[in-house]
């Protein structure tokens, strides 16, 4: 059995990159919100160490969030972060008190004194602040191992019971040694051996589904996005052909997209793959709006009732397989694998198909390392690293109604604009890059005639998680060439522009 560390949850913004840190320790991390778990159930879980989160509200108000101080007894080391090591001092008998003039935010010179959670960090670093309140006080038999100039205890602990609480964030890039922190509480203090490997995660998956789900057939709704595309290879390495997946090609993907999917699944892995074309029908649905969240609605609606058409088709199906992973897991707030989210493939359970059971192979992973099993199981670059996508596709960068020529003129200049931004002699660091056909029109001269066109839109971001974006500062030589491209190639076309809207005000998408 691999080892856990339980991340118990207070609210913090930084829940997940904290469970992150753990497993890039190769320790396997699982978050639970902190009203979801008792106290017994951690004691019976096996945890190595448990690490309470950061979270917005004061411990010292009736209202904010707490836990039973019985966990202080269980044994199980603790690390507190911010809040978490505030509640830790307050549940052990600390004082904690509003920070006023002691309040810190951003980057700030730490002092530490021998520990074991600060072996191999300097005496005097860069460390990460956000708090309003702080320990004022440490709990009896605790003992301060770092400040600040304005904090008094940034670190405190209680070594013979392993308890450590930190008020700067290690969990940041901008502690400059958060992850040696992080390292030392799991391999000095919970005594981890550091057992969780991406290839053990694979064959013990698989392993768990061949069992399971011996003699069944599964259903998955394959859309060529990284999650769905993950969840059907390691399915297949399961079940072989008793996995059936249904490609819902709607019209909107990018040029030539469609066909890579198909002959990345049905051609190099020989999965039994349905590519149902249904543009023609997604056009008609679509005929006429220009509204985008009606065109979202149609598109979601459509897909669910195609992709209920096709398993109606295929007689009886025990299993649905869906490619949940963690973030969606705990976004949702539920950990019933169950349970249908309506952000995923399927976009909702169609009544009228019952299944025996879900199957979510990915739901406890990352991202990233979603993208690393994709890797190890064979699936080729293009596809596990494809940068995001929107689930209705090209339908939100065709500015007002969509139509087929439409979606021909903007598949044809979007390919150009990543052509180039590929063929760039720079290294270009953007991680979103797409065009947009806006209903915009512009006169312009080809040839020595008079023309009159569309206006396309380019559009790239750098971000670290999407929820803030800076536009790409691009090279104007491959603007250019973009630009001379688009409008030599794509008659339509009479003029280029390129977005340099940050997110916010913007957001990333135009639609």
């Amino acid at each position: 059995m691999n080892e856990k560390i339980l991340v118990l949850d207070f609210g913090g913004q930084y829940n997940q990159l904290i469970a992150r840190r753990v497993r890039e320790q190769k320790v396997y991390a699982e978050i639970k919100p902190y009203n979801k778990i008792s106290c017994e159930d951690i004691k019976n879980a096996g945890y190595k160490g448990v690490i309470f989160t950061g979270g917005p509200n004061s411990v010292y108000d009736e209202s904010s969030p707490h836990f039973d101080p019985e966990i202080l007894n269980l044994g199980i080391p603790i690390l507190g972060i911010c809040y978490g090591a505030q509640l830790l001092a307050f549940m052990a008998g600390g004082k904690v008190q509003s920070a006023a003039d002691r309040s810190e935010y951003g980057n700030t010179v730490l002092y530490v004194n021998d520990s074991p959670l600060f072996e191999g960090v300097p005496k005097k670093s860069d460390s990460f602040m956000s708090h309003t309140d702080y320990v004022s006080e440490v709990p009896q038999g605790f003992t301060v191992i770092a400040t600040t100039d304005n904090c008094p205890a940034a670190a405190f602990s209680c070594d013979g019971k392993a308890l450590y609480g930190v008020q700067f964030h290690p969990e940041v890039t901008h502690t400059e040694y958060g992850k040696i922190i992080l390292k030392n509480f799991l391999y000095n203090v919970c005594k981890c051996s550091g057992n969780w490997k991406m290839e053990d995660f694979i064959e013990k998956t698989a392993e768990k589904y061949r069992e399971e789900l011996k003699g069944k057939k599964v259903l998955l709704a394959l859309s060529g996005g990284v999650d769905s595309s993950v969840a059907a290879a390691l399915l297949y390495k399961a079940v072989g052909d008793n996995l059936i997946c249904v490609f819902v090609d709607h019209g909107l993907l990018r040029k030539d997209e469609g066909d890579f999917v198909e002959n990345t699944f049905k051609g190099k892995f020989g999965m039994n793959l349905i590519r149902v074309n249904a543009q023609d029908r997604f056009l008609r649905k679509l005929k006429g709006v220009t509204e985008p969240e009606e065109k979202r609605k149609i598109i979601g609606e459509e897909f669910i009732r195609v992709f209920e058409d096709e398993a109606k088709k295929l007689g009886k199906i025990d299993v649905l397989a869906q490619g949940t992973i963690y973030p969606d897991v705990i976004e949702s707030g539920k950990g019933d694998s169950a349970v249908i989210k309506s952000h995923h493939n399927v976009g909702g359970l169609p009544d009228v198909i019952s299944f025996e059971s879900i199957a979510e192979p990915l739901c406890d992973l990352f991202k990233d390392e979603v993208r690393e099993v994709g890797v190890k199981l064979g699936l080729p670059n293009e596809l596990v690293y494809r940068q995001p996508f929107p689930g209705p596709g090209l339908a939100v960068r065709v500015i007002g109604e969509i139509t087929k020529s439409k979606l021909d003129i903007l598949k044809e200049a979007d390919a150009i604009f990543r052509e180039e931004i590929d063929r760039s002699p720079e290294k270009i660091e953007t991680n979103q890059y797409f065009a947009v056909l806006t209903d915009s029109f512009s006169v312009g001269v080809k040839g020595d005639a008079r023309a009159y066109g569309y206006v396309l839109a380019l559009r790239a971001v750098t971000t670290d998680d999407f929820m803030t974006a800076q536009w790409t500062r691009i090279p104007y030589e491959t603007l250019e060439r973009a630009s001379n491209r688009i409008t030599g190639e794509i008659t339509e076309i009479t003029r280029v522009v390129y977005d340099i809207t940050s997110k916010p005000p913007a957001t990333v998408e135009w639609e």
